[in-house]
């Protein structure tokens, strides 16, 4: 969608900083909570300021005492033989894994996450964590515990930002996405029993002391098909998504 699109897609006044605190105000944000949020600038309509509007908002909910986590993922670091969006010719995969350059948290960016993780892992005071295909951006109070030693191996497990999340009585903020996003649900994708489970094994370049080097990856296969159902199963037997406007678009907030 084009910018022309958006305005023109706006109703009545855009979006501001001011504006967008008080409907995170009125969604449910309180100071001092770690948020891990899932957005797409483009279905909020024309925000003044852009991303960092939207940024400045949710870090003036939260205060210092709070967290703010966003998926900055950049699956593009992986093996080519698994690529399907697009593919690349068989003759190019002994190149790609030769030669793509490692990942580093400051300079790889992220990979279709939207413009607001992309800017806001460029923020002075944010912290990365180091999983070359997965890894979350974090700033506030406790950063550093949610992005450190983020397991290489499966990377959404109980060594990774998302648990922290969790053991941290974190909470989810859906901007203007659906739940197919929720990065959440797949750790429970690693603690669930159900048919189907598979296990894979993919590859990325990393750094090891101070060297490039292509490693193998321990995982499973995510499938995010069911995610709509989980999460609406979960808003109508517990009560516990609260949603509402946020500039254009519907929002949703849970534990």
């Amino acid at each position: 969608m084009s910018e022309k699109d958006i305005i023109e897609c706006t109703q009545a006044a855009p979006a501001t900083v001011a504006s967008l605190v008080e409907d995170l105000s009125a969604l449910g944000g309180v100071p001092g909570i770690t948020l891990l949020v899932h957005s797409s600038l483009s279905q909020l309509g024309w925000v003044c300021g852009g991303p960092v509007a939207v940024i400045l908002a949710l870090e003036m909910i939260l205060s210092a005492e709070g967290t703010l986590v966003m998926p900055t993922h950049s699956g593009e670091l992986s093996d080519p033989s698994q690529w399907q969006d697009p593919p690349v010719p068989r003759s190019w995969w002994d190149l790609i894994r030769q030669s793509m350059p490692a990942y580093t948290p400051d300079l790889t960016p992220s990979r279709s996450m939207g413009a607001i993780p992309e800017c806001f892992r460029k923020q002075q005071g944010v912290l990365r964590s180091g999983h070359p295909q997965v890894s979350f951006a974090a700033w506030g109070k406790h950063a550093s515990r949610v992005v450190e030693n983020h397991s290489l191996d499966f990377s959404l497990s109980e060594n990774s930002p998302v648990a922290k999340v969790y053991e941290m009585d974190g909470w989810i903020l859906q901007l203007g996405v659906d739940y197919y996003t929720n990065t959440s649900l797949h750790l429970a994708e690693y603690r669930a029993a159900f048919a189907g489970k598979k296990h894979q094994l993919n590859g990325a370049p990393v750094l090891v002391n101070g060297q490039r080097v292509w490693v193998s990856l321990q995982d499973i296969e995510f499938d995010t098909s069911d995610f709509q159902v989980i999460a609406d199963a979960f808003a109508q037997e517990t009560g516990l998504i609260k949603t509402g406007r946020f500039a254009q678009s519907m929002a949703s907030l849970m534990p």
